[in-house]
């Protein structure tokens, strides 16, 4: 049963209505409906800036049973702008855990809604795409939220890397590294700066719109370029840094917007998924050894098939089995590759994180 008496509504930009009950902040929020069929992780899911501006489905029954702590966040706070479920969970049984869901999303300022039949909204959002959402627990007036609903900008379009990178560089790892690698930040998770660091890298993790110039200072034998929310075509400036830097030919490696940022820098284009990837059992097939992974998604954005395919210094070297979509190239005669999913996965199984090695051993080689 829901937990709340106060009633909350879910409207939809092509006029269906959901009705529930408040979870979370007491108000009124927008952005692109999305979900994520993950049944663990969710406050990695909710930290994760790659969800900035989106409301976020999470299609298990029961979501905030083990309650959150500190160490499982990917940013400092939480980045979705509302969350809907079936039953979001105010008790939890985890000793570990320092608060409830309802507090954590309280404290975050995050407007949400239960009760709703979380398996019949996400198969409508699979027939009918992604689109653009407005929760509200403090007012049932639905021509006046269609009428709000209507002003929010769609996300094809939308520049939102630069909103959620951080302000200032930062370094993490032992300086003493003979690994240097320099981050530019779109959004990144900690666990991906986790996982270059552990492998023995020093790292340097750059605003978004860092110059080449303030990038190469930092004597960098490797670049990593992170994932992120928002449209990658609105991103020239992005762009324009990373064709310089594959010009050095020192090794670079690209999740999800990164991956999608090394194609276009190749004049390769993106689109907008029907509904995108997001959840922690994609399997995707590396086309290189044959085997298969079961991956961590989370994108909206992809990059164009034809145009990978018929590219004459593009290498295919992952692609999706649920439905084809390319989840991983590499570019011919240049130390430079990139992946779709999320091979730090937090949450999720860690059969991808060998990518991080072979970055490392890039590096090394190079």
């Amino acid at each position: 049963m829901p937990n709340s008496t106060i009633p909350a509504v879910l409207v939809l930009a092509d006029g269906n209505v959901f009705h529930g009950q408040a979870f979370g902040t007491i108000g009124t929020t927008t952005g692109e409906i999305c979900f994520n069929t993950g049944m663990t992780g969710y406050q990695e899911v909710f930290t994760d800036p790659s969800y900035y501006g989106q409301i976020l489905i999470m299609n298990n029954v029961h979501i905030g049973n083990y309650g959150v702590k500190e160490s499982d966040t990917e940013s400092k706070t939480v980045k979705i702008r509302g969350l809907i479920g079936r039953n979001l969970e105010e008790k939890f049984s985890r000793y570990q855990a320092t608060d409830s869901l309802d507090a954590y999303l309280k404290a975050n300022n995050i407007v949400s809604i239960e009760g709703i039949d979380t398996r019949a909204l996400v198969a409508h959002i699979r027939t009918k795409g992604a689109m653009n959402c407005i929760i509200s627990s403090e007012t049932s007036d639905i021509a006046a939220l269609k009428a709000q609903l209507a002003a929010v900008p769609d996300m094809d379009g939308l520049e939102l890397a630069s909103v959620v990178s951080t302000e200032e560089a930062y370094e993490i790892g032992d300086p003493g590294s003979d690994i240097r690698i320099a981050v530019l930040d779109f959004g990144i998770k900690r666990n991906i700066v986790t996982c270059m660091v552990e492998r023995g890298a020093f790292v340097k993790v750059h605003p978004a719109k860092t110059s080449v110039e303030a990038l190469k200072a930092f004597n960098a034998n490797g670049y990593f370029i992170s994932n992120g929310p928002g449209d990658p075509a609105a991103m020239p400036y992005a762009v324009s840094t990373l064709k310089e830097l594959l010009k050095e030919n020192k090794p670079v490696f690209g999740i999800c917007l990164g991956h999608q940022l090394l194609a276009l820098a190749n004049d390769i284009p993106t689109f907008k998924m029907h509904h995108g990837h997001r959840g922690l059992n994609h399997p995707v097939k590396n086309v290189i050894t044959g085997l298969c992974e079961i991956t961590t998604q989370n994108h909206g954005f992809g990059v164009d098939p034809e145009a990978v395919r018929n590219h004459p210094d593009i290498e295919i070297t992952h692609v999706n089995l649920n439905d084809d979509s390319i989840e991983g190239i590499r570019v011919k005669g240049k130390p430079a590759f990139s992946v779709q999913y999320h091979p730090e996965s937090t949450p999720g199984p860690h059969d991808s994180r060998y990518l991080f090695d072979d970055f490392i051993s890039m590096i090394k080689a190079n």
